[in-house]
Parts: C-alpha cells; sequence; structure tokens
C-alpha cells in the first residue's frame, strides 16, 4: 500500500495540481490585498468616504448609528445583513478572473497550437488512369474502367 501511495503522489498530475492549489491560494491573497487594501479606498473616498466593508443592514436589534460592522456584531442580539462584504467578495471575484483571463490568454500564445488530425480520405486514384475518384466507385467516370 505504501508503494502504491508513493506512485500516486509522485505522478506528474498530482504534483501539476498540488503546486496550483497552493500558487491559487497565494494569488488569492495577494488579490484580497490588492482589492481591500488599494482598490477599496479610493473608490470609497470617490463614494463620498463610504467603506464597503462596513455596508451593513440590521435586520433584528438596535444598533447606534455610524457603528461599524464589527461594533454591530458585538451588540447581543443583534442580526445584520453584510452586503458590504458580499460586494468586496464579488469585485474580488472579478479581478482574480480577469487576472486569470489574462494568463490563459498568454499563455495560449506562448504555447504551441495543437495540429488538427488529418481528414480521412475521400476520394482515392484510379489504378488505370491515375485520376481522382470516389472511394465508393466501381467505375471510373474519366476512363471507363472497372475497378
Amino acid at each position: 500500500m505504501w508503494k502504491e501511495f508513493k506512485a500516486f503522489i509522485a505522478r506528474g498530475s498530482v504534483l501539476d495540481l498540488a503546486v496550483g492549489i497552493v500558487i491559487g491560494a497565494a494569488f488569492g491573497a495577494i488579490v484580497g490585498s490588492f482589492v481591500k487594501d488599494i482598490l477599496m479606498p479610493p473608490i470609497g473616498m470617490l463614494l463620498s468616504g463610504v467603506d464597503f466593508s462596513n455596508l451593513y443592514v440590521v435586520l433584528k436589534g438596535d444598533v447606534p448609528a455610524g457603528e461599524t460592522l464589527a461594533q454591530a456584531k458585538a451588540i447581543k442580539g443583534v442580526v445584520t445583513l453584510n452586503y458590504g462584504t458580499f460586494l468586496n467578495e464579488i469585485i474580488n471575484f472579478l479581478i482574480i478572473a480577469f487576472a486569470v483571463f489574462l494568463v490563459v490568454k498568454g499563455a495560449n500564445k506562448i504555447l504551441p497550437k495543437p495540429v488538427p488530425p488529418p481528414e480521412s480520405a475521400k476520394t482515392k486514384d484510379c489504378p488505370f488512369c491515375c485520376s481522382a475518384i470516389a472511394l465508393a466507385a466501381t467505375r471510373c467516370p474519366n476512363c471507363t474502367s472497372t475497378l
């Protein structure tokens, strides 16, 4: 069983998958920081100082005006709908999707294009006159020889 496990782990596709997951997690953290720390502050400033991560609606309980999401969650019995966090996640997703699109587009330019398989022959040569005739022909239309 140990030998089979080692063979399974040593296969190239498993290692490629592991590397992809690790790099993907690191890339996700970078993009998350980019959105949270670089992209959202200017957008919030343009929208009159709105901090998307603190946008919420109180569904149950009393929260004093101007409280942050963390402060509202700390109040006992308060239930909030955190739509600002959801907006941040949508922006994260769009940026990650765009970055992956750019990587795939760049890789497609670098990698060789797959060669399509050759088309199957639809004609054959007449053994008598060497002209092209249909595969199913029993008589050559050019020299009228029986095939």
